[in-house]
């Protein structure tokens, strides 16, 4: 009897529960981390220690190993596809894609002004260092949202819905940034809203991924615009715009159902018992 042709799906989102990716990128930052505490490199944007322009890469590093031990080439070409393919997100959807984050800022920013609040300040940057670093945090989002964006967040809502996998990600998304949030100074204050900002701003970017049918592009582009506008908005480190985006992410949370966060709270499914995020 001939054995027939298996074909191995070359699909990244139907991979198990991630949590081997979790263990290898926790294993990829250590070197960093070790870097990181023993190199100092003053004025950098968000006072960041200059490995973590290593370090962010990891999350695509783990994925691309998993994904090419799981499906070889053609499941790295799908992967990387992924991070590319602008399609599923509609124009209403670019609105928060780059309006979110420079408008968290601004409001930040001005509150901070009205309040007289007054949080660790950032090194002063020009307009040259910020076109600079367009290109750079362009790279690291890539390297960000390959792994996080294009590997982990459906195998997680699978298991745990759109919010409760959005939560989770946030948390370890969060955990994975602490050694860097200590070494930039930051003290205990900012430790605990950056923890907020960063959760919160994980359940919005899933609420966006889901809206624009799964698109890392979308949220590669907005990781990119969060990047740059928490190193040069004036005086607002990242932690400092925390509430404001736990804030909105609470409303989304309250407004949108748990299991997908693509249609409102009530609203039936388009098809029985469908919990797909779509």
């Amino acid at each position: 009897m001939t054995d027939s042709a298996v074909t191995v799906p070359t699909d990244t989102r139907k991979d198990p529960l991630t949590w081997p990716f979790f263990g290898l990128v926790f294993l990829l930052l250590v070197p960093c981390w070790v870097g990181g505490a023993l190199i100092d490199l003053p004025g950098l944007p968000k006072n960041a220690p200059v490995t973590d322009y290593v370090a962010g890469f990891t999350p695509a590093l783990a994925a691309v190993l998993l994904t090419a031990r799981a499906h070889g080439r053609a499941g790295v070409r799908e992967l990387w596809r992924r991070g590319w393919d602008r399609r599923g997100t509609g124009w209403g959807w670019w609105v928060p894609v780059l309006l979110l984050s420079p408008f968290v800022y601004a409001v930040t920013y001005v509150l901070m002004q009205v309040t007289g609040a007054r949080v660790l300040t950032q090194p002063a940057q020009g307009w040259l260092t910020v076109l600079l670093f367009v290109p750079v945090y362009a790279l690291l989002a890539v390297g960000e949202e390959l792994g996080w964006s294009g590997y982990a967040t459906e195998p997680l809502q699978r298991r745990w819905g759109a919010l409760r996998g959005s939560l989770a990600l946030g948390a370890f998304w969060w955990l994975m940034h602490v050694p860097s949030i200590v070494r930039s100074g930051q003290d205990g204050t900012l430790v605990a809203l950056g923890a907020f900002g960063a959760v919160f701003l994980r359940v919005l970017w899933v609420w966006i991924f889901n809206n624009t049918g799964g698109s890392v592009f979308a949220i590669i582009i907005a990781h990119t615009v969060a990047n740059l506008s928490s190193s040069f908005v004036p005086s607002v480190p990242t932690a400092a715009a925390g509430p404001l985006v736990a804030l909105l992410g609470l409303a989304v949370m309250a407004l949108w159902d748990p299991a997908t966060l693509t249609r409102f709270r009530g609203a039936r499914s388009r098809r029985t018992g469908d919990t797909r995020p779509r």
